[in-house]
């Protein structure tokens, strides 16, 4: 039986919007813009610091500046004010919160990395949504966005979450063997949400799946 199930997004896919979907149909709890919120409570932060730095990792020069600072007395001293700008700091509070999540079960959560961190539960429905780019392009533009910032931003968020999870997980983006079902969007919110919806159902009558190990690495750095 799943308790949980994560949803990992491309960019633009409309992965929110397919998620609180699957939330609202089983009376979940949905931790999505909520999940951003509790790690800027923890991390003493403004919410907005939280959301420039999600699934990215710190940009060179912050990780030149914040070796600067280790090495001075006067910056370590202030260090700890540039912690909730820390990519390491928010993996680990972002990390504490999905393990917490998962021990209560019954939510729906969406990307930061869940779906790795909760690789090990046979209780968790992993699903990855993606969708052609110029199926995100315009669906980035109703929302209001211009064609050209909409453009830039698929082209680059992914990339961005990629080397988050290569950084902290170690792992490709997508990982296609880790998930349980990998769904275009382009079919239709309504569609793919029923989809994840009877493989909840079908899957879970199934029973406890074995956990998913993490992949070694061979000595040049590929993934075995």
């Amino acid at each position: 039986m799943f308790r949980l199930i994560t949803i990992e997004r491309e960019y633009g896919c409309g992965g929110s919007a397919i998620a609180k979907r699957v939330a609202n149909r089983l009376s979940w709890a949905l931790w999505d813009q909520q999940l951003t919120s509790e790690v800027a409570r923890l991390a003493k932060c403004e919410r907005s610091e939280v959301e420039i730095r999600e699934e990215r990792v710190d940009p060179l020069y912050y990780r030149l500046l914040k070796s600067v600072l280790r090495g001075s007395f006067e910056g370590g001293l202030n260090l700890h004010r540039l912690r909730c700008l820390d990519a390491e700091s928010m993996f680990r509070i972002t990390k504490q919160i999905t393990e917490k999540l998962a021990s209560s079960g019954n939510c729906v959560i969406v990307g930061r990395g869940s779906s790795y961190h909760l690789r090990h539960r046979t209780d968790t429905l992993r699903i990855f949504l993606f969708a052609p780019r110029e199926e995100k392009v315009r669906r980035l533009t109703t929302e209001g966005i211009s064609q050209a910032e909409a453009e830039a931003l698929v082209d680059t968020v992914d990339t961005e979450r990629a080397d988050f999870v290569a950084k902290y997980f170690h792992q490709p983006w997508p990982d296609r063997h880790l998930y349980d079902a990998m769904l275009n969007t382009h079919a239709g919110e309504e569609l793919v949400t029923a989809t994840i919806l009877d493989l909840k159902e079908r899957l879970g009558r199934t029973g406890s799946r074995p956990s998913l190990g993490m992949p070694r690495r061979s000595h040049n750095g590929t993934f075995l």
